[in-house]
C-alpha cells in the first residue's frame, strides 16, 4: 500500500522545489555542466568538497554548487564520505563541509565513457 503525503510534506516538497528552480535561475551557468566539473573533480581526486571546485568555477549563485551536488548524490552518483572540512571561503566563516566521493555507479560510466573514447580515437 502507497503512503499518502501528508499537506506539510506535500507543501516541504513544492517548497523545496522553487527553492532548487530559484538556485539554478541565479546562476549563468548551466547545471550539468557544474554537474560535470564535480565529477570531473571526484574522477581526479579520492575525495573531494565544495573547496575543491572553487577554483575551478566562476562566482555561483548562492547555493547552486549545493544544489548540483545534492542531485549528484540524489541520483547515486557521489557519496559522502563520513567527513568534514572547514570552508577556505572568508564569506563563510570556516562553516563545515561535506567530503564527498565518486560512487561505484559512478565510477563504472566513466570507465565506460573513457573506454569509448579510447576506442574513437
Amino acid at each position: 500500500m502507497t503512503r499518502h503525503l501528508t499537506v506539510a510534506e506535500r507543501l516541504a516538497a513544492a517548497d523545496k522545489d522553487l527553492l532548487l528552480a530559484d538556485i539554478a535561475n541565479q546562476s549563468s551557468w548551466d547545471q550539468f555542466l557544474v554537474e560535470q566539473a564535480v565529477l570531473a573533480v571526484g574522477q581526479a581526486r579520492e575525495s573531494f568538497s565544495a573547496n575543491s571546485l572553487r577554483d575551478l568555477l566562476p562566482e555561483l549563485g548562492h547555493g547552486f554548487l549545493g544544489a548540483a551536488i545534492n542531485a549528484l548524490r540524489s541520483g547515486g552518483l557521489i557519496e559522502h564520505t563520513g567527513r568534514m572540512v572547514p570552508s577556505t571561503s572568508p564569506a563563510t566563516h570556516g562553516h563545515r563541509l561535506a567530503v564527498w566521493q565518486l560512487t561505484a555507479k559512478s565510477q563504472a560510466i566513466a570507465a565506460a565513457r573513457t573506454a569509448r573514447r579510447e576506442q574513437a580515437a
